[in-house]
């Protein structure tokens, strides 16, 4: 039947077909059509999609346990976990209870454990001083956490925000306007050593301020910590990704304070280049591994980095990454399993070889 036979059925009014309904079951195109059109195609790239055993077989990206940083959040006392309201599955841990989590994660094959401290708003001040007590929360979590568990690799947060009481990541002037680079670079190198001298493995500054790691690492190294590494927030952005981490830490309010910004420390948005220069700097004064924060909405950072270091790469899929596809979840609008696990695929895809995530307990059990 030719495709002018098709348009015989019913009558033609105006230009219309009219009847079209007692023609419904007559093909659109011949069976000639179907049977003998062919291309002449060398590669046809669905050969190699046409079965899931294939399709495994040339898969370019994988997601594995070993892959995974579990942030961590940990709090004084004994009470119950936690939960943080706007992150689904999510707790604040006293001691005893994060050493079972970390016992847990170990046994799903997830490496390693990022710890943030949520501090006694009693213990703040505007000097952070509690940052460098001899026996804080994190110099206590991670001792606990090395002899329970010496396998398991520890990562410490080096930044002042959890411990002030405006909730910036450094020192302020006298005016309370200005962020000092310097002196606040000072404090986190005690920090660091403080944090090494209690067995943590890597000391992460995530604090954003000028020639902090190669300061950390002449610190380490002349008080004979030449093994612990850094894991630098190389490209950490003044994003809007963060407010959920911020009320699982504590400092929700100070964050939402008049006048606190960080856009004078963390990095513009908009900047590229500016990234890549971050990153190469952290290079040149030490860093072992290199850090982009967040990481779903840049994964042209990630790939930047990868293209121009052979440093690993780690990227931290943030609070509201996590939280907002809990959300759309939640609504119906989302399949969380699949969301998940692509939005994570995406970033290793993009070029890196580690990925904290609040999501890893949830996928290495699916590992």
């Amino acid at each position: 039947m030719s495709p002018e036979q098709i348009f015989n059925c019913g009558d033609l009014e105006n230009g219309a077909l009219s009847g079209f309904a007692f023609c419904e079951s007559i093909p659109l195109f011949s069976d000639r059509m179907e049977t003998e059109f062919e291309l002449n195609l060398q590669r046809r790239p669905r050969r190699l999609r046409r079965s899931a055993g294939i399709r495994n077989m040339i898969q370019e990206t994988t997601l594995g346990a070993n892959d995974l940083i579990a942030p961590l959040f940990v709090k004084e006392g004994e009470g119950e976990p936690e939960p943080v309201e706007s992150m689904p599955g999510v707790f604040r841990h006293n001691l005893s209870d994060l050493v079972r989590e970390c016992e847990e994660l170990l046994k799903l094959g997830v490496p390693a454990v990022a710890l943030f401290p949520q501090v006694d708003p009693s213990l703040k001040n505007d000097q952070a001083s509690e940052a460098t007590q001899e026996n804080n929360l994190v110099l206590r979590t991670v001792r606990k956490l090395k002899e329970a568990l010496p396998e398991l690799i520890v990562i410490t947060d080096v930044a002042l925000d959890p411990y002030t009481t405006h909730g910036h990541d450094g020192l302020l002037d006298e005016s309370g306007q200005i962020i000092l680079n310097d002196p606040t670079v000072e404090v986190l190198c005690r920090m660091a050593q403080q944090q090494a001298e209690s067995g943590v493995d890597l000391v992460a500054p995530s604090d954003m301020m000028d020639g902090r790691v190669g300061a950390m690492r002449e610190a380490l190294d002349e008080s004979g910590f030449t093994e612990t590494g850094i894991m630098a927030y190389s490209a950490k952005f003044a994003s809007a990704y963060y407010g959920p981490f911020r009320e699982a830490v504590g400092s929700a309010k100070a964050a939402g304070t008049p006048g606190l910004d960080k856009k004078t420390y963390q990095l513009n948005p908009a900047n590229r280049n500016e990234a890549s220069m971050e990153a190469q700097l952290d290079v040149l004064e030490g860093a072992d591994i290199v850090m982009v924060k967040p990481a779903g909405p840049y994964l042209d950072i990630i790939r930047d980095l990868r293209n121009n270091t052979e440093l690993p790469i780690a990227a931290y899929q943030v609070s509201g990454e996590y939280a907002q596809i809990h959300a759309a979840a939640q609504l119906g609008w989302l399949d969380l399993e699949k969301t998940r696990d692509e939005s994570l695929l995406g970033i290793k895809r993009a070029g890196a070889d580690m990925i904290l995530t609040y999501f890893a307990k949830d996928i290495a059990k699916t590992l």
